[in-house]
């Protein structure tokens, strides 16, 4: 595969990343990512990342994109998390060759936005579903021109398929309001007798039908790291954001400033290595199961495995990190107009995610001693 220049290297990077720390504050009041911001998203690259290069796309690898969603996050996690479904790619390419085509004909900066649960049943019809309901959690929703939202399987037991149709066929209900993550516009989505023909779904979670490399990358295990790796980029941030305002902080009573401190910087010197140590872990397992793609082979259940543990570690250490630094920093990080309030808000909805569950250390100690998963997490 051609090489192409890392994401984060992108001239207009830098500009954008100071414009989303710039209007933060906005995008949490409104609750939802500006459209201009999304479409500077486009114009980097965030859409067309995992776009097969024969309908337009980049190809690019996984962990430059990652990458990529770290550093947005530092600038503002909600942005990061709104730029991570830049991967639906992975889940469009279940969808029939000729719908894909059709998808991808005018352009490959296409921005969709999926709710799958709760899984709502759906009327069989002659030429497609008659599909009515309402989905939670449509992450990035208000700048999408592609919806998706889960309807249950014919038969009990089944995964659940995926309906996709136009965003000017739905209803958002702007129900989200949460403790962290208030930018990511993540409301309800709402349909009322929408058709939606038998070509435009597909079961979620089922072999793509694209043969490019990058499709046999294991599709929810990618769902998982593009959300975890937002804590990376918050963490970042953080630290960064300690080791400014200690440089001058001076205490009225005479005591060292912050980073005098001894507990600060031992403290400090522990968050630094957790974020390194599990950052590491995270892209190692990454960059394995890459190679091991790269070469011809199917990624193994163990490789799969550590691409699950090393997203709920990296998310779980990452947290840890932004506490320890918000309660390092005392009164001061307290202050609603303090970027440390937004950081650790963000974060913690994060560690909520059902992805970074302790489910996934219980299901990597099951392998541990050979035992089976829980299913869906291989």
């Amino acid at each position: 595969m051609k090489n192409l220049t890392p994401l984060t290297e992108h001239p207009k990077l830098n500009g954008l990343l100071a414009d989303i720390r710039k209007r933060a504050d906005n995008f949490e009041e409104q609750r939802y990512i500006d459209m201009d911001i999304i479409e500077r998203f486009k114009d980097i690259g965030v859409y067309r990342s995992f776009v097969p290069k024969r309908f337009g796309g980049d190809e690019r690898s996984p962990s430059d994109f990652l990458r990529l969603i770290e550093t947005i996050s530092m600038a503002d996690g909600a942005a990061g998390w709104v730029a991570s479904f830049g991967m639906h790619p992975f889940y469009l390419g279940a969808l029939p060759l000729e719908t894909i085509e059709k998808i991808w004909a005018d352009s490959p900066d296409i921005v969709f936005a999926g709710a799958v649960f709760p899984v709502q049943p759906a009327q069989k019809t002659k030429d497609g579903y008659t599909i009515s309901g309402r989905w939670k959690f449509a992450s990035g929703c208000m700048g999408a021109s592609l919806m998706g939202v889960g309807i249950k399987p014919e038969e009990e037991g089944e995964l659940p398929r995926m309906a996709v149709l136009p965003a000017d066929k739905s209803y958002i209900d702007e129900t989200w309001d949460m403790i962290g993550m208030q930018a990511t516009g993540s409301h309800d989505i709402v349909l009322d007798k929408a058709q939606v023909p038998e070509e435009w779904t597909f079961i979620r979670g089922s072999k793509p039908n694209l043969t490019e490399p990058l499709f046999k990358y294991p599709t929810l295990s990618y769902a998982t790291q593009v959300l975890a790796v937002t804590a990376l980029g918050l963490a970042r941030e953080a630290l960064e954001i300690i080791k400014n305002e200690a440089k001058g902080r001076k205490s009225v009573t005479g005591a060292p400033n912050l980073g005098e401190r001894e507990y600060v910087q031992i403290a400090i010197g522990k968050a630094q290595a957790k974020v390194c140590a599990s950052k590491a872990f995270f892209y190692q397992a990454t960059d394995n199961v890459w190679e091991t793609i790269l070469a011809g082979d199917e990624p193994s259940d163990e490789q799969i495995n550590l691409l699950r543990l090393s997203s709920s570690h990296l998310t779980h250490e990452c947290v840890d990190v932004v506490r320890t630094v918000y309660e390092m920093m005392g009164m001061t990080s307290a202050q609603n107009s303090h970027p440390m309030t937004r950081i650790l808000q963000n974060i913690s909805l994060v560690s909520q995610h059902a992805f970074m569950g302790q489910i996934t250390f219980r299901n990597a100690g099951a392998m541990a001693f050979g035992h089976k998963p829980y299913p869906g997490y291989i």
